[in-house]
């Protein structure tokens, strides 16, 4: 390969050095025909291959949330996940999946904590790593990110994170080794500073990453994440996006200056042609990948989200009898957050609600009992009529300077205009459709978006304005643009013509070109909060179990901010204390990305934490809530009480600076070391069975454990492997975890669980290198991180 390398590298002149090393487009790699070289698109990809353009006449896959595949605490569950994840890129024409996002939760605030696996180091490495093995298995390559103490959002692109080197080695740079160790042919640097330097120029870049840990692939910057001209010179390798800005022109009179030597961009177009081979681009020889239906697909989500859902309490509850009626109540059982909001966003084509799953398996009556907001939601395809085609949807049509350069049908009113061909043309966008009201009264009829916004109502124009946009981040723009609404009493079957006109004149982004959400958005006519509340509560009060699905919202859990309370929005908390007053036969559904307060969870007979499960939530809920199958999942987060009591919290940097003075002592060792009990422990999680544990036996490093299923039904168990030092002479946690393994039982069956505990879990960085401590420690094995019965000393 490398031979090849430096004769293509020799055939390239300076402008084609600098073409290679920039992108061509918002989400797409330069090629070079001359040289065989393809162009070659990347998506985001977390949770779902969203493909170069955001819309849904391309729908996707939508994958469980970072935190519930880490729930599972499975990594070979990965290797189908990561077939699933390289067919979806191959359907697209997609070479690389921005994916996975393995920084730390190192506070329940984290904006993107939904997107990420765990606040410890190893488990989320030893799942990066099995994300990486999975996805490349199959020639698409994956992009861990962020690199690196990328773990908030406030101030994100100037954020300047200090933190000191043992914590930076042993805790934040851990996973993306893992990673690199498991073959990793690309990673994309953060927009934050680490001790003063911008990521994209970071020395880090170059050791410990393109140093002692031997890596060859490609760093790509965050998307406008390069600052300047000069930093060509330094650890990145591929400015994004394209067209090329500071590394076209600006960069070759700097090397013809003399300022920059050529030999830089030499090296940097040499991992980009190496990438191209291992990605099947130089030729195109890009290797096949599996075939999934869609039933394939549906059924692998559907196990997964059963998989990760952790059960953090149940008194008996669960799981229910056949024909047990059931009162589903709560907001998100009836509009649920499959996802999380920003760069991780798919569009599904297909999804289930916990309405839908629960009601195709029990008796089920439903209403929401609170709402959420007055916000309006993209009106419903059951309402709104294209007036060119007559099908559900809406027409988009684009103009430039009153040309009219394209009309689009489209079959959702949410539109995300990013990297839409037609409107980096168009001046103006209009969105055309006939909407028939449902059921009678005050609708609220308005859009969302920014810029110069007109929207007329059978022709007469209700508003008329220019709305700005408060917060700088461009995901804001995408996701939560500003409302603006009005309201008219419709009978049932009246109609109104609804068009929106948007000026695009302020739109473009540096960097990523027209940059536009826009939602037509309506609220239909609802009974007043009391009697809404009210009802809830008789249902649960008629039904033998109550179900109460609670959750977030995209407002507070979404890349671009970092929430500002753990406690659940709107009246949902009263919610379930009235219902589990009114049936003490209450299960509480947790749909979250990250932990929440809950002061009821002793009040209720079971909680169940369901994350953002992705498209098959409501199938998957129900294949757990009657034990068709048992919940899996075991907590890879700590679940704090209070806000009040979570030791490491502070996301808000100071005069642009934010200290990680905990060092070391993030997550569950935090907790440890404060002295203070969570609600739910790292490593918990329940099932539908019972165990029986002992014989541990210590040979070297490996940790061997006998476990029964004790109970009538098959059952998962988590083995997990603390080391402990009470004696050391060195700062450490009180303990931290050093191994895992999940095993499956059949009811009655014994097997044994070997653990190899790694030598880095017995290290400490000593500000020179890995070092280890002579004598003993202490292993501890249970079932969460205060579950320990089984002690041995290791030497």
């Amino acid at each position: 390969m490398d031979d090849r390398i430096e004769e293509l590298l020799a055939t390239l002149d300076l402008a084609g050095k600098l073409r290679l090393i920039s992108g061509a487009s918002l989400f797409r790699l330069a090629g070079d025909p001359a040289i065989g070289l393809a162009e070659m698109p990347v998506s985001d990809g977390p949770s779902g291959v969203r493909g170069e353009n955001w819309d849904e006449r391309d729908p996707s896959v939508s994958l469980p949330s970072g935190t519930a595949i880490a729930a599972t605490w499975d990594p070979a569950l990965l290797d189908e996940i990561g077939a699933l994840i390289a067919a979806e890129a191959r359907r697209k024409n997609v070479y690389a999946v921005l994916g996975p996002t393995i920084n730390l939760h190192r506070s329940p605030v984290g904006g993107r904590h939904f997107e990420c696996f765990s606040e410890d180091p190893l488990l989320t490495g030893e799942l990066a790593a099995a994300y990486v093995r999975a996805v490349q298995a199959h020639g698409v390559s994956a992009c861990p990110k962020h690199y690196v103490a990328n773990d908030s959002e406030t101030d994100r692109f100037t954020v300047d994170v200090r933190v000191g080197a043992r914590a930076l080695r042993e805790l934040y740079l851990y996973p993306f080794e893992r990673a690199v160790d498991a073959g990793a042919w690309m990673i994309m640097d953060a927009y934050n500073a680490v001790d003063g330097v911008t990521m994209t120029e970071n020395p880090l870049l170059d050791e410990p990453l393109k140093g002692s840990w031997g890596f060859d692939g490609v760093v790509v910057s965050d998307w406008t994440a390069v600052r300047t001209t000069d930093s060509a010179a330094h650890g990145t390798d591929l400015c994004m996006p394209g067209p090329p800005y500071f590394w076209g022109e600006p960069l070759a009179e700097r090397i013809r200056a003399g300022a920059i030597p050529e030999s830089a961009v030499d090296e940097k177009v040499r991992r980009i042609l190496r990438f191209a081979i291992r990605v099947g681009a130089l030729d195109g020889t890009p290797r096949s990948t599996p075939v999934f239906t869609d039933a394939r697909a549906r059924d692998l989500v559907r196990a997964v989200a059963a998989e990760a859902m952790v059960l953090v309490r149940n008194d008996g509850v669960l799981p229910l009898a056949p024909r047990t009626t059931v009162a589903l109540v709560g907001p998100s059982a009836g509009e649920p957050r499959y996802l999380g909001g920003g760069s991780a966003t798919v569009i599904p084509g297909h999804t289930t609600s916990p309405v839908e799953g629960l009601a195709a398996t029990l008796p089920v009556t439903y209403t929401a009992g609170v709402r959420l907001s007055e916000d309006l939601v993209p009106a419903p395809l059951s309402v709104v009529t294209d007036p060119a085609t007559g099908e559900p949807g809406l027409s988009v049509r684009y103009l430039a300077a009153g040309t009219e350069l394209g009309v689009q049908h489209r079959s959702a009113s949410r539109l995300v205009l990013l990297g839409e061909p037609l409107a980096a043309r168009a001046t103006t966008v209009e969105v055309h459709a006939r909407l028939r009201a449902d059921v009678a009264g005050a609708w609220q009829i308005g859009v969302a978006g920014v810029w110069h916004i007109r929207l007329d109502l059978d022709g007469t124009t209700v508003i008329d304005e220019h709305v700005a946009l408060d917060s700088g981040d461009p995901a804001a723009v995408l996701l939560d643009p500003p409302q603006r609404q009005v309201t008219r009493t419709l009978a049932a079957g009246d109609e109104v013509d609804v068009r929106v006109v948007i000026d695009l004149g302020a739109a473009a982004v540096p960097g990523f070109g027209v940059v536009l959400g826009a939602t037509l958005g309506v609220r239909r006519p609802q009974r007043p909060d009391d009697e809404e509340f009210a009802a809830a509560v008789e249902l649960a009060r008629a039904a033998e179990v109550a179900v109460v699905v609670v959750g977030t919202t995209e407002q507070i859990e979404s890349e671009g901010v970092d929430r500002t309370t753990l406690r659940l929005p709107g009246r949902q908390d009263d919610l379930v204390a009235a219902v589990a007053a009114a049936n003490p036969r209450t299960v509480v559904v947790v749909n979250s990305g990250a932990p929440v307060e809950m002061p009821w969870r002793d009040d209720v007979a079971a909680v169940l934490l369901a994350w953002f499960p992705g498209q098959e939530f409501g199938a998957a809920l129900a294949d757990v809530l009657t034990g068709a199958v048992e919940p899996g999942g075991r907590l890879p987060t700590t679940w704090p009480k209070t806000m009040a009591e979570v030791p490491v919290l502070d996301t808000t940097p100071v005069d642009g600076v934010l200290d990680y003075a905990e060092g070391i002592h993030v997550g569950y060792r935090a907790w440890l070391r404060a002295g203070t009990a969570p609600a739910y422990p790292f490593g918990h999680g329940l099932g539908y069975t019972t165990w029986s544990t002992g014989g541990l036996v210590v040979a070297g490093r490996t940790v061997s454990l006998t476990v029964t299923n004790t109970g009538d039904r098959p059952g998962k168990h988590v083995v997990q492997a603390y080391l402990s030092r009470p004696t050391s002479a060195i700062e450490r946690p009180v303990r931290w975890l050093a191994g895992f393994a999940a095993v499956t039982c059949a009811p009655g069956e014994t097997r044994t669980v070997d653990i190899a505990l790694p030598r880095r879990a017995f290290e400490h960085w000593d500000g020179r290198g890995w070092a280890v401590e002579p004598g003993a420690f202490t292993v501890l094995v249970g079932t969460s991180v205060e579950d320990l019965p089984h002690t041995a000393t290791v030497s």
